[in-house]
């Protein structure tokens, strides 16, 4: 497949972009990038590609363009299914992995971003709470996904190891800011070491944004949301 044939339009500091580019890495996939910076304009091909949404990230893939991060995961892992597998082969183990990765984004990342938008203290240690009591059935769901390997996903980066995995450089910014350690060896000392390895894999560490730079952007977004409100 030519380079030209596949794009992504995306941005750096959207964890959902990098869920797209870590299953096109597994994969290797040859790729075009756009990056799109969406706090001042969007693009009119991001527009014309997701006129619903209007939102990153979006895959162009030979000139169809497909919308929302699971969504294009599955559909990487599906168009070349000649590399490594992200969903489980098991229908049982492929539901598990859709379930949490559910439960990721409706119940365990909403508390992030209240936390990364609240002014009040006690309204960021709600969100922490939250945080910290969400990632309790995470470490569980490990240990019974993983099977007692290394990822999610068992051997290797799974699906739900990017659904989840995509999220740990604004959770070290939400550590850092807190002065907390989300993911501890008291608490979830199976997601802690999961961590280190998901962030040193060759498919996610040229990904994972610093962490400093991070939380600059989330102070510029904070700002421009709060000169809009």
């Amino acid at each position: 497949m030519a380079k030209s044939d596949v794009k992504l339009l995306g941005a750096w500091t959207s964890p959902f972009v990098m869920r797209a580019r870590i299953a096109l890495n597994i994969k290797s996939v040859d790729y075009e990038y756009q990056e799109e910076n969406w706090l001042v304009s969007k693009s009119e091909l991001l527009l014309k590609s997701n006129p619903i949404h209007k939102k990153v990230p979006v895959l162009i893939h030979a000139d169809n363009p497909i919308c929302e991060s699971l969504i294009i995961v599955q559909y990487i892992d599906e168009v070349w299914s000649s590399g490594p597998s992200i969903l489980p082969s098991d229908p049982y183990d492929r539901a598990t992995s859709r379930f949490w990765s559910a439960y990721i984004d409706d119940k365990w990342f909403p508390p992030m971003i209240a936390f990364l938008f609240a002014q009040e203290e006690d309204a960021k240690k709600a969100a922490i709470a939250q945080m910290e009591e969400g990632l309790v059935p995470l470490e569980e769901a490990f240990g019974k996904c993983s099977k007692g390997k290394a990822f999610f996903g068992g051997d290797r980066i799974g699906f739900l190891d990017i659904a989840f995995g995509c999220f740990l450089g604004w959770l070290r910014v939400i550590e850092k800011a807190g002065g907390i350690e989300l993911l501890n060896e008291t608490k979830t000392p199976s997601l802690l070491k999961w961590a280190e390895r998901f962030s040193s894999d060759t498919a996610v560490k040229e990904l994972i944004p610093d962490t400093d730079k991070l939380a600059e952007f989330g102070k510029a977004l904070q700002a421009k949301m709060r000169a809009n409100n």
